[in-house]
């Protein structure tokens, strides 16, 4: 079930220090329509003595576990007490093996719950950006007994409110709206929209007028960073790019559940899948007062005032603990990491 060997991750050769603290290994996926896949993860526990907080770092998309590097540095580096970190790679991204269908956040969620169970992870602080968000919190439908406390970053499992900033029309409407991009560009060009916008600025002037004209002099030059060459080459596999664009055609009913068909499993619905996180898990973790905290960064849809109260309204316990970071936009993990870090370990009182 679990093996030192990689798959066909198109990250050859693996990278230097993708795991920085050790524990790298791949874990092979028993049940699903991803069995007998290679999922990437590394758990490792950092500081002395016995683990007194599990982490359970979940990406989204165009993502992959090193967007928290910075995050894990920090508590490793700050840390008053043992911990115990898990970060993972969802199939299609990463060091995992590659798609073979359009995946989306059901399926990854299934995927994750299997690595959970298999791990046997309790006491878990569920990390959670992007399409982590509902990935992370699908995984635990089943066991969310699991989880003792949850932080997110930039994400819902809501239905994305109408109002304020929504992708159809975010960061450029007409022009570059977010949700468009994933039905216009193609697969074989998909490559260079990830290293674009993850590292991108936190206002549509400099976004528009400094970064893209920087990003494509640079990509045209051969002059990108070696985190940028990693997340083309993370889609350069046309299955991973189309697999990444279906989240990104679906970001305009973010939480509302969508259908579509696939070419390998036919008619796809997350639907219920939306209905149990908001119906069932997120009300039994109000009930039962898990610790809470979120970052946001503000220009974004994910980060605006409307899905902030929608988590506040959602989990009470968050009231005191929502950070927000203005100037900042989708990938906050990325522009606050060492604030986040040291928040995550106050959670638990290890700073």
């Amino acid at each position: 079930m679990f093996t030192d060997v990689p798959g066909n991750t198109p990250l050859q050769p693996l990278p230097a220090d993708y795991a920085p603290f050790g524990g790298a290994q791949w874990f092979v996926i028993p049940d699903g329509p991803d069995a007998g896949k290679k999922l990437f993860f590394y758990d490792c526990v950092v500081g002395d003595g016995e683990p007194q907080a599990t982490f359970l770092f979940v990406h989204g998309n165009p993502e992959s576990s090193l967007t928290y590097r910075r995050i894990v540095r920090t508590m490793a580096e700050n840390t008053a007490g043992a911990i115990r970190i898990v970060a993972l790679d969802h199939i299609g991204f990463g060091l995992s093996d590659r798609a073979d269908f359009e995946m989306v956040d059901m399926h990854h969620a299934s995927n994750l719950g299997q690595l959970v169970a298999a791990l046997d992870l309790t006491g878990i602080t569920l990390v959670i950006h992007d399409w982590g968000g509902a990935i992370g919190t699908g995984a635990m439908l089943g066991m969310p007994d699991r989880v003792a406390a949850l932080a997110l970053m930039n994400t819902t499992v809501f239905p994305m409110p109408k109002s304020g900033l929504v992708y159809p029309r975010f960061p450029v409407p007409f022009l570059l709206p977010w949700t468009y991009l994933g039905h216009v560009v193609p697969d074989f060009l998909w490559q260079w929209i990830p290293p674009m916008v993850m590292f991108s600025p936190g206002n549509r002037r400099d976004f528009v007028f400094r970064h893209i004209p920087d990003f494509f002099f640079r990509a045209i030059a051969g002059r990108l960073t070696e985190e940028e060459k990693l997340y083309r080459r993370m889609f350069q596999p046309r299955a991973n790019a189309r697999a990444s664009r279906r989240h990104v055609k679906q970001t305009g009913v973010w939480g509302h559940g969508y259908a579509y068909r696939d070419k390998r499993l036919g008619m796809q619905s997350n639907h219920r899948f939306y209905l149990d996180i908001q119906n069932r898990l997120v009300p039994g973790w109000r009930d039962r007062k898990i610790p809470a905290r979120a970052f946001f960064g503000t220009w974004d849809p994910c980060g605006k005032a409307e899905v902030q109260l929608q988590w506040l309204e959602a989990l009470p316990q968050l009231a005191g603990h929502m950070h927000r970071f203005d100037g900042v936009g989708h990938f906050v993990e990325e522009h606050r990491p060492g604030y986040i870090g040291r928040e995550l370990l106050k959670m638990h009182d290890l700073l």
